[in-house]
């Protein structure tokens, strides 16, 4: 595939270098002389040196032809004007990084809708989601955003003497606004049938309106014994994206940032999470707040030293299991070491994302579950496809391997009925068994796939 990249900082340039591994053509643009010759003697890139807001700068890179096109600089406003600019001139697909989460909120703003871009990426948003998952379910495929945010894909786990247990999925009662995605058992993973019997242990993927699913989800684990308690030292973006993520849930978090003011923006902010003032780096402080006690312990404070210092003196005085941010891949090698169970790089973060971009046809993004013969598909409805001839009981799609979870449309989000017809443009999140793939793209889709 041919992609551009626009910012060749640090971000940028290990997306280059990742791109470049995967025999991708890589287009990089950067503004900084110094940064745009170093990545073109390091890489087997394109280099066009310039502005990424400037149409004449996307023109020399060709962005009319790309298949994706990604802005990472270091200004939120210059990408999400570039990836708007990009799509405009012809990028298949454009993604623009962003900071601050009113960018990612449509309730006050559609800025996907309005720009014209397929996806806002926070490189702190998925390095917390990825430490979520691990405290969450380790080893899971956990998926939390879908058409602009709006839709929640989680995964929940039922308990052990579960009410539940027994019970089939169209007995569970459940909102209009939610659905069972698949079943995992013993090993093997399927797309979840009405008259489907639950079971102890089950991994059930649920889909929807993301109060909804929390609350679902809630129900299914509530079973699940006591509380995990977990401190997350750090009360950056990471953290409190993490915190967000744990609140409801299972588990008594404790924040600890050691900026006092932050911490009592952040108390007023987070509500049920419980914020301390402190220096995670120092051993009395951890002492103090019995961060021996945690089950789970997360360092995240804003640099790769500090991080493996609280990490390593939280482990010495009893904390259960340490995860921990990393940026330097050169530092992974130290976690061990340290007594660090967990390394999470936000960059890798990234490319794991943006793998899931990598695609052709109608496809916008595709996650692989658990043993990889299901995926969560985002999809573009093209215009004169079956799908926006027909409505949805009559696409005949594969009986019991694919689920239509849910449609983008008009800047909302919701979970289609069976008389509904999609338009040219929707978006389509659907769960796909690998033996059905090409048949069911077709019906979204004009001319193959």
């Amino acid at each position: 595939m041919r992609v551009v990249i626009l910012g060749a900082g640090i971000v940028g340039s290990s997306i280059a270098e990742f791109l470049c591994n995967e025999r991708h053509s890589v287009t990089v643009v950067e503004s900084n002389t110094t940064r745009a010759q170093q990545i073109n003697s390091d890489l087997d890139v394109k280099v066009v040196e310039g502005s990424a807001s400037q149409s004449t700068t996307l023109f020399q890179a060709d962005v009319i032809g790309a298949d994706l096109c990604m802005a990472v600089t270091g200004s939120e406003e210059v990408n999400i004007l570039a990836a708007s600019m990009a799509k405009a001139m012809g990028a298949r697909r454009t993604i623009a990084r962003v900071y601050a989460k009113v960018f990612q909120d449509p309730s006050t703003f559609d800025y996907l809708g309005h720009f014209g871009i397929d996806r806002l990426l926070s490189l702190e948003e998925l390095s917390a989601l990825e430490l979520a998952q691990e405290i969450r379910n380790p080893g899971s495929v956990m998926v939390e955003h879908f058409a602009r945010g709006e839709m929640a894909v989680q995964e929940a786990v039922l308990a052990e003497k579960s009410s539940l247990a027994g019970k089939q999925v169209k007995q569970l009662g459940l909102s209009e606004d939610v659905r069972v995605g698949s079943i995992s058992r013993t090993g093997e993973l399927w797309i979840a049938q009405e008259e489907d019997e639950l079971q102890e242990g089950d991994r059930i993927l649920l889909i929807g309106n993301r109060e909804d699913v929390e609350q679902l989800r809630e129900t299914i684990e509530k079973d699940s014994g006591p509380k995990k308690g977990v401190m997350i030292a750090g009360g950056g973006e990471i953290g409190v994206h993490l915190a967000r993520a744990l609140e409801g849930s299972h588990f008594d978090v404790v924040l600890m940032e050691q900026d006092q003011e932050r911490s009592e923006r952040l108390a007023n902010e987070l509500p049920h999470i419980t914020v301390v003032c402190g220096d995670a780096t120092r051993r009395g402080t951890l002492e103090e707040e019995r961060a021996g006690n945690a089950d789970v312990f997360v360092a995240c404070i804003g640099d790769d030293d500090s991080n493996m210092l609280a990490g390593a003196e939280a482990k010495d005085i009893g904390a259960k299991k340490i995860l921990c941010v990393v940026s330097r891949p050169d530092y992974v090698n130290l976690m061990e070491k340290l007594g660090i169970d967990v390394a999470i790089s936000p960059r890798q973060a990234m490319a794991r994302q943006i793998r899931t971009f990598l695609n052709t046809g109608p496809v916008v993004s595709r996650t692989m579950l658990h043993n990889k013969n299901i995926g969560v598909f985002e999809i573009e409805v093209q215009p004169g496809s079956p799908a926006t001839e027909h409505v949805l009981a009559n696409l005949d799609l594969p009986v019991g391997k694919c689920l239509i979870a849910a449609r983008g449309h008009d800047g909302q989000v919701i979970l289609p009925r069976a008389d509904e017809k999609f338009e040219a443009g929707d978006l389509v999140i659907a769960l796909i068994d690998n033996s059905s793939v090409e048949t069911t793209l077709e019906k979204f889709s004009v001319g193959g796939v």
